[in-house]
C-alpha cells in the first residue's frame, strides 16, 4: 500500500462543489494532490485500489477524505461505512461534507465512524473559509496515526 499522508481524496458528484472545494484546499497551501471522484464505485474502487485505481502509486491511499452525502449509485454514508470496517483505512480520517443538515444524517455519520460532518455553506466567501479551515485543522494541526502501521 502507498499511503501519502498530505494528499486529499474529494468525493463530490456536483462540480461546483467540487471546484469550490478544490480551490479552497489549494489556497490552504497544505495538501499536495487532490484528487477528485464523482459517485460511490469509483470511490470504493479507488480506497480499495480496484479497478482503474490497481497501481498504488499513482492512486496512493490519501491522508484525509472528503465525502459527499448524496452520491450516484452507492451513497457517502455506504463508502463510510466500507472505509471504517477496513482495519487498515479505518484510520484516514473521513469528513462528511454535504449540503444535508437533517438530523438523520448526522447521525447515520457519526454511528458509521465519521470523523467530522460539515455543512456546506451557500456563500462562496463563507464556504471557502471554511474549507481552509478544515484543511488547515486535518492536514496541518491534528496528528493522525500511520496507516501503514497496525
Amino acid at each position: 500500500m502507498n499511503y501519502e499522508p498530505s494528499n486529499i481524496l474529494l468525493i463530490e458528484d456536483e462540480e461546483a462543489h467540487a471546484e469550490l472545494t478544490k480551490r479552497a484546499i489549494r489556497k490552504a497551501g497544505n495538501a499536495n494532490r487532490i484528487d477528485v471522484l464523482t459517485n460511490g464505485e469509483e470511490a470504493i474502487d479507488y480506497i480499495f485500489n480496484r479497478g482503474k485505481y490497481t497501481n498504488k502509486k499513482k492512486y496512493p491511499m490519501p491522508g484525509l477524505i472528503m465525502l459527499d452525502i448524496k452520491l450516484p449509485g452507492i451513497d457517502g454514508i455506504e463508502v463510510l461505512r466500507q472505509i471504517k470496517a477496513s482495519p487498515v483505512l479505518k484510520k484516514i480520517p473521513v469528513i462528511m461534507l454535504t449540503t444535508s443538515d437533517r438530523e438523520e444524517d448526522i447521525s447515520r455519520s457519526y454511528n458509521n465512524y465519521a470523523n467530522s460532518y460539515l455543512t456546506k455553506p451557500v456563500g462562496y466567501k463563507e464556504f471557502e473559509e471554511r474549507i481552509m479551515q478544515v484543511d488547515s485543522y486535518w492536514m496541518l494541526i491534528n496528528k493522525k496515526p500511520s496507516i501503514l502501521e497496525a
